[in-house]
């Protein structure tokens, strides 16, 4: 099967998320946080919480993509580039629910790595924090985000929130929801809120 390189699909995705931000009264460039740029470098990311004030949050993370997309409320309020698992120490696909959160967390796997702002995922060491995110799967089977981010995340983030894994590249952040059964609010919406 032919595949569609990640930077492609990655650039589509967030020309997606600048296109909502007319409707939503935000400018172009403070949405992008990356001037004039359709794609995020590694360790790039977007937040606009203000997006979407009330609802559960929920994170889907694409493995091909090395994107993890946050909505509130059904709402997308951030996209960050991730780093996941590498060769031999692939990140799990599935729902997960977050299971424990801990702002310095250090691993008990791993020679005592520091792990900020883990959010764990799975009992058996599988877990959203902080760390080196270079845009490819170079992690032990985790989920680094770049520090400012998890940083945000942990924040906003419950006990119980939904992680969805998947394996597949999300044409757009709508998609991206729609994929693990969520669904975002009509455009007409979003330009009104």
């Amino acid at each position: 099967m032919l595949r569609t390189p990640a930077w492609v699909v990655r650039g589509t995705a967030f020309a997606f998320v600048l296109c909502l931000a007319p409707l939503s009264g935000v400018s172009a460039q403070s949405l992008s946080g990356i001037e004039q740029s359709q794609a995020l470098d590694p360790g790039r990311y977007v937040w606009q919480p203000e997006r979407a004030a009330d609802g559960p949050v929920e994170i889907v993370v694409s493995l091909p993509l090395q994107l993890a997309y946050v909505y509130r409320g059904g709402t997308l309020i951030a996209v960050s580039t991730v780093s996941t698992g590498k060769p031999g120490h692939e990140t799990p696909t599935g729902t997960f629910e977050i299971l424990q959160k801990k702002r310095d967390h250090r691993s008990n796997l791993y020679n005592d790595a520091p792990m900020p702002f883990m959010q764990r995922l799975t009992w058996d060491g599988i877990a959203l924090h902080a760390g080196a995110s270079p845009g490819t799967p170079a992690s032990h089977g985790c989920v680094r985000l770049p520090h400012a981010f998890a940083q945000k995340l942990f924040g906003i983030t419950q006990l119980g929130a939904s992680v969805h894994i998947i394996d597949e590249a999300p044409s757009s952040p709508e998609d991206a929801l729609a994929m693990v059964g969520g669904a975002l609010p009509s455009l007409e919406t979003i330009g009104t809120r």
